[in-house]
């Protein structure tokens, strides 16, 4: 069979090329890796692609939870400041409570007191960086404001543990812990449920209850109130009608529902006596600053595992409604509470300022030397405006010890996703050096055989 002098230098140049190939492919895996594309290893190339995007993954979740933690660690801090001014307003709360204080007494304490209450609205206003911590989703609008002139804001009778008990049905769970204030013309005082309508006055609610837990009574029965709003059932009562969310009273002739400039103006209701008299009777107020919030109740979610995001695990962050819980004005029964719309579903949202609303009551109240009123509301207020603080701060500390886990966690993970890498993509060195000196061996012996048996040309193949 003739064989052409062609034939053989194209059969020739195909194995040289091949060889020459060869050894390029084993001086690249010189890098470190023994994975360039797809036709090196089918198998372990899709195995490097999955570890790849888990390590992609991992370091994802991994500054998740380092922007969390760093979010977490300031709002921590800044509501650990809180609870300290707090503790320190309770205390000269109790101070103010004392009735052999003077007038000066008062005003000394009120002073302080007024300037702590102010360092509370601006820490509520801290940032890290240029968002704000306690703006929810909104976290670029400040979220607290001061009104600069004072408004008349309801008076609520704040509940001690005991009366809270005694004043909640049976079947209740124990929640209800405020009623509205009223006064008639002669200035006595009665408290109003606001869920049943049922009046008292303000003896059997300071003291006349405890006569009636000593005779075995545990809970507030029918009969014990003074009266109730007339037609509660029908008149469609809500506490949103007569105050606005954050506690300011309504101006009832006002179309725009605007607040009232002055006591006088206070709105009433008509109630029904125990004697079967009814008669007006007017919602007892308090000139204050009013706070308002300007976030909203969303939270923010940092993922830090795969899988649906968890709401309760993943959040970083602390709303106003969080931290400052709610009141009578606007909890879920006074109509006050704002619908949002958040994936799909409703979320009822408080003023997220009922708190520090709730401290500037007793502010005022110490400025108009009110001690019996210290006594009986001032105390419990502080106490529960500081319990809010801290159930709030407590709940941004588990979650910060679970970020602190899940770090861990995964820095661990990396180490073993590293390995599984480096298992399936790295090279043999001392395997890779010998088939690097063979394929340099093969290439240069081709080379030399070739300069040897290949005709020049056609006259000397002949």
């Amino acid at each position: 069979m003739r064989v052409s002098s062609t034939q053989i230098v194209y059969r020739y140049q195909q194995q040289l090329n091949s060889a020459y190939e060869e050894q390029i492919r084993t001086m690249e895996k010189g890098d470190g890796s023994k994975l360039h594309r797809p036709s090196d290893n089918a198998v372990d190339y899709s195995k490097y692609l999955r570890y790849t995007n888990n390590d992609t993954e991992n370091l994802q979740y991994q500054d998740n939870v380092k922007s969390g933690m760093s979010w977490m660690r300031t709002t921590n801090a800044t509501m650990g400041n809180m609870t300290d001014i707090l503790k320190t307003l309770k205390e000269k709360t109790v101070n103010a409570a004392t009735e052999t204080n003077e007038g000066s007494d008062f005003d000394d304490i009120a002073k302080e007191f007024k300037a702590k209450m102010y360092e509370i609205v601006s820490l509520g206003n801290t940032q890290l960086g240029d968002r704000y911590l306690f703006s929810g989703q909104s976290d670029l609008v400040q979220p607290f404001s001061v009104s600069v002139e004072e408004k008349y804001r309801g008076l609520a009778k704040t509940l001690d543990d005991p009366q809270s008990v005694f004043f909640n049905d049976v079947d209740d769970s124990g929640t209800y812990s405020q009623m509205l204030t009223l006064e008639d013309d002669s200035g006595s005082l009665y408290f109003l449920n606001t869920q049943t309508g049922k009046l008292y006055s303000e003896d059997f609610v300071q003291e006349g209850y405890k006569d009636k837990k000593a005779a075995g009574q545990t809970h507030v029965a029918s009969g014990d109130e003074a009266g109730e709003i007339t037609n509660f059932a029908a008149s469609g009562f809500s506490v949103s009608t007569y105050f606005k969310n954050t506690g300011e009273a309504i101006d009832q002739s006002s179309a725009t529902g605007a607040g009232i400039t002055s006591a006088a103006d206070a709105p009433t209701i008509n109630v029904t006596l125990s004697d079967g008299s009814t008669k007006d009777l007017t919602f007892v107020t308090v000139k204050q600053p009013i706070v308002s919030y300007s976030g909203d109740p969303k939270y923010i979610s940092m993922v830090k595992r795969n899988g649906v995001v968890d709401q309760t695990a993943d959040t970083v962050n602390v709303t106003g409604q969080d931290m400052n819980g709610s009141d009578i004005f606007d909890d879920k029964n006074s109509g006050n509470q704002t619908a949002l719309m958040s994936d799909g579903t409703v979320c009822y949202a408080s003023s997220g300022t009922a708190m520090m609303n709730e401290m500037f009551t007793v502010l005022a109240k110490m400025e108009e030397h009110d001690s019996r009123w210290m006594t009986t509301d001032g105390v419990t207020v502080a106490d529960k405006a500081h319990f809010s603080v801290i159930n709030a701060q407590t709940t941004v500390a588990a979650r910060q010890n679970v970020y602190e886990s899940v770090q861990s966690m995964l820095e661990t993970q990396r180490v073993s996703i590293t390995t599984d890498i480096n298992d399936v993509s790295s090279t043999d060195v001392a395997e890779l050096a010998v088939k690097l000196m063979e394929a340099q061996t093969i290439y240069n012996m081709s080379l030399s055989l070739g300069a040897r048996i290949l005709p020049q040309s056609l006259a000397d193949y002949l």
